[in-house]
């Protein structure tokens, strides 16, 4: 079977995988030069611990073939788990609460001491912990990198096509036109960009859930040689922000209480996490302005909220600040990726993954082949 993917993010990378293994013939489009967007703007964290408990299984698969990848492809990659950082009473109650709940929800985690928590990252803060909550499943990777060399296997492992620098114009049942008038054969197409589908599909974007959501986030100058963050790290703030941790009672009253000292944090959604990258920076962020909030232009005071957490919290050796950025996603509140999934015919539409592209498509790649063929 032949198949045409339009974009070369994450969720077209993985679904070009997930379909040359599977023994079909895959070409795929992209509008650029190499990969540009969203996945290569993030923390590089497969963020299993961030999902829901109808997806954390579909998370842990989605790992599983990134680790066959990676390990094939010789990228930059850390095994490294998460931790949860809790600074105040009811943000260890959350923590508590939802280690109490995992052992029926499927999670793995262990609830942490102040103590043990300090233990397993000596870049804490003391007087800024109370508790922690350890994930062993999360692994860190370099976007960047990944977007780079992953295109490459694809084609010289799995004989996938790319045309860089192609804009795909029109699509119709069996064939896609690109922007020289070129008519392309094919059985399925699978358009895996937001881009690419509010060119292509403009009502069905309209009357879809997705949203678009704009991040700001930061990358440190290399730590010293020999650095290592140790787990990825999330402070109470992100406890208010992942679907994860809605299935806790106490979450109500700790975003009561954001809401009232700290509103600036709600207006521009900002929680903080850090990862590490393959030169040894560290990753910073992030915040969530939504439709019309969304500006080309960044704000230094987002910059600033969000280092002040990252500094009351964490003594990392350099703080000097290399690059800064904004990517904008499409996000559906509630589940992972655009349900409606044939606008016309054998033609199918895989986008608005948001924060979850890189934990989830490969997962839900594989998925896809194993029900829709």
């Amino acid at each position: 079977m032949t198949i045409a993917i339009i974009g070369a993010g994450i969720a077209g990378l993985s679904h070009a995988y997930l379909a040359a293994r599977r023994g079909h013939s895959v070409t795929v489009f992209e509008r650029s030069s190499a990969p540009q967007g969203a996945s290569v703007r993030n923390f590089g964290m497969l963020w299993s611990i961030g999902q829901t408990p109808e997806n954390y299984q579909l998370a842990l698969r989605s790992r599983a073939l990134w680790l066959e990848i990676l390990a094939e492809i010789g990228a930059y990659h850390r095994l490294c788990g998460s931790l949860h950082i809790a600074s105040r009473d009811d943000e260890a109650e959350i923590l508590q609460e939802f280690a109490d709940l995992a052992p029926d929800t499927g999670y793995k985690v262990d609830f942490l001491q102040a103590s043990e928590a300090l233990e397993s990252c000596p870049f804490l803060k003391p007087e800024a912990v109370r508790a922690g909550l350890y994930s062993p499943t999360e692994v860190n990777i370099d976007p960047r990198e990944v977007a780079q060399l992953l295109p490459r296997y694809l084609c010289e492992q799995h004989q996938v096509t790319f045309h860089w620098n192609t804009q795909v114009t029109g699509v119709e049942t069996g064939s896609l036109e690109t922007a020289d008038r070129r008519h392309h054969p094919f059985d399925q197409i699978l358009i895996c960009s937001g881009a690419e589908m509010g060119a292509l599909f403009p009502e069905q974007l309209r009357d879809s859930p997705i949203r678009l959501t704009k991040l700001q986030m930061m990358r440190s100058a290399p730590q010293a040689a020999g650095f290592d963050l140790g787990p990825m790290l999330a402070t109470g703030l992100t406890l208010r922000h992942y679907d994860n941790f809605s299935i806790c009672k106490s979450q109500a009253a700790l975003k009561k209480r954001i809401a009232e000292e700290r509103p600036e944090l709600d207006q521009y959604g900002i929680h903080v996490m850090v990862s590490q990258d393959a030169r040894g920076g560290l990753v910073f962020g992030d915040s969530h302005e939504y439709g019309a909030a969304i500006s080309p232009f960044d704000k230094e005071v987002i910059d600033k909220l969000i280092l002040k957490e990252l500094q009351d919290h964490f003594s990392f050796p350099c703080w000097e600040i290399a690059e800064r950025w904004h990517g904008v996603y499409g996000k559906i509140q509630g589940e992972p990726i655009l349900s409606t999934t044939e606008p016309m015919p054998r033609v199918h539409l895989r986008t608005g993954l948001g924060g979850t592209g890189m934990t989830l498509s490969f997962g839900l790649a594989e998925r896809f082949f194993a029900k829709a063929f």
